[in-house]
């Protein structure tokens, strides 16, 4: 089931000079040649901004910030999602894609010049010290976030293991607090999995790395023996505030739970350029009940997985509307070992959906009973809510959806609806999907 694929992330973060190949045919003379020539005359203004910046402001400049800045510039004006990373945070990149890293243990965005936060990571630091989902940090060990870079930012939460850091936090309109929090190394075990009774498998996916897949077969073959297959009466598959990941791992895991059938399909700017990822026999469940566990921060490889599934008539979805980022970054090195995180293609749920700036929505709409200190905290504004995203072909969706996971399973609605769901005790029209009502395969 293993497929070899690009770096590609499907995810909700230089030094280098320009060079063009203007080898056109001579039939080509005219329009292109104009086109060619207007860019040029455009590096010629930036070249001369550079170099009256380097001479005449009042203090040196460095010259490889200001070119790293242009370049932060120039991908920050495209879309939230693409950005430059230098050797480093490449590196730390290619460390957390793995599984583990050293940090805080948090996701965040940058969102109209705020640091807000997506989602803690399960059992981290950031998440005992009780960061939630949509808070906003506003300042690191009492330095504004206001003028720093997203990479900024994040490099500067990253430090020794040990020492400590204070982070403020805006959480809705209340005063602003400051949260201590203490760094450590972040080893992220994607995938956890219990049994629910004597007949229940639970697994939660807390985001998408090289071993998540790997991480989902064990569990279902730990499940199955500890509650012995013709017992299981289903199975939760929590994706909720998994922010994504990588796109060949939501492609495995997706095939894990189909027989066949169209997983995702990508489609960048050419007509051409599109590329399709199928299932392979084989339904690691055997066929059992599956519902997905949705809400507004499960994101991009998260909703490749649920979309898939939903398509498909194989899982009933339930919760409350997915983040709403369908499109894929290809990681692309750079001289000097840096990379260009670099937003190439849209991606398509199996009937042609293309999920940007709207979503998931989920067959079964459940909502948590948020405390009254987090009503309205709790919600996120989703992909349509970030600045430049790129545009959906249908309606966007600008509300926000909720975020909030309670701590306790007694409290937590959604599991609890999907409990009684599987076990029989509550009925819906949606569960189980009916899959003659399945796209064609």
């Amino acid at each position: 089931m293993i497929r070899k694929l690009p770096i590609l992330f499907c995810g909700v973060a230089l030094g280098a000079v320009v060079t063009i190949a203007a080898t056109q045919p001579l039939a080509l003379m005219g329009g292109a040649n104009a086109a060619v020539t207007d860019t040029y005359k455009q590096l010629n203004l930036f070249g001369d901004v550079f170099e009256r910046v380097r001479t005449d402001y009042v203090e040196q400049p460095d010259d490889s910030k200001l070119i790293e800045a242009a370049i932060n510039g120039m991908l920050s004006s495209l879309d939230p999602h693409s950005s430059y990373m230098d050797a480093k945070s490449f590196q730390d990149m290619q460390v957390q894609t793995k599984g583990e890293f050293g940090g805080l243990g948090i996701e965040v965005t940058m969102e109209d010049n705020v640091l807000k936060v997506v989602s803690p990571i399960d059992d981290s630091p950031a998440s005992k010290a009780g960061v939630l989902a949509g808070d906003v940090i506003t300042a690191l060990d009492g330095e504004a976030i206001q003028g720093m870079t997203l990479q900024q930012a994040v490099d500067k939460m990253r430090g020794a293991v040990n020492s400590p850091i204070t982070l403020k936090i805006q959480r809705g309109k209340d005063k602003p607090f400051d949260v201590k929090i203490v760094r450590d190394v972040i080893k992220v075990k994607s995938v956890r999995s219990k049994k629910i009774g004597d007949d229940i498998g639970y697994i939660r996916i807390t985001q998408f790395t090289e071993q998540t897949f790997d991480g989902l077969k064990k569990s279902l073959d730990s499940l199955s023996k500890d509650i012995g297959q013709d017992k299981i009466k289903g199975y939760v598959v929590d994706l909720r505030n998994n922010p994504g990941g990588l796109l060949d791992q939501a492609i495995e895991v997706s095939d894990a739970f189909l027989e066949r059938g169209e997983i995702v399909s990508t489609r960048g700017r050419s007509p051409d350029d599109i590329q399709r990822f199928t299932a392979r026999a084989g339904d690691l469940t055997n066929g059992k009940p599956v519902i997905v566990l949705v809400n507004g921060g499960s994101a991009s490889a998260s909703e490749i997985v649920a979309g898939a599934l939903q398509d498909h008539k194989r899982a009933t979805i339930l919760g409350t509307r997915s983040f709403g980022k369908g499109s894929v970054q290809t990681i692309i090195p750079l001289q000097g070992n840096g990379a260009l995180r670099l937003t190439t293609a849209r991606y398509y749920t199996p009937s042609g959906r293309s999920i940007q700036a709207k979503g998931i929505e989920p067959e079964i709409v459940v909502q948590e009973n948020v405390p009254a200190d987090l009503q309205g905290k709790d919600q996120t504004k989703g992909e349509a809510g970030l600045k430049g995203h790129l545009e959906s072909s249908d309606k966007a969706e600008e509300g926000g959806s909720s975020a909030y996971v309670p701590a306790e399973e007694k409290d937590d609605t959604q599991l609890n609806a999907a409990i009684a769901l599987l076990r029989g005790t509550q009925k819906s029209a949606f569960f189980p999907p009916n899959p003659k009502m399945a796209i064609p395969n």
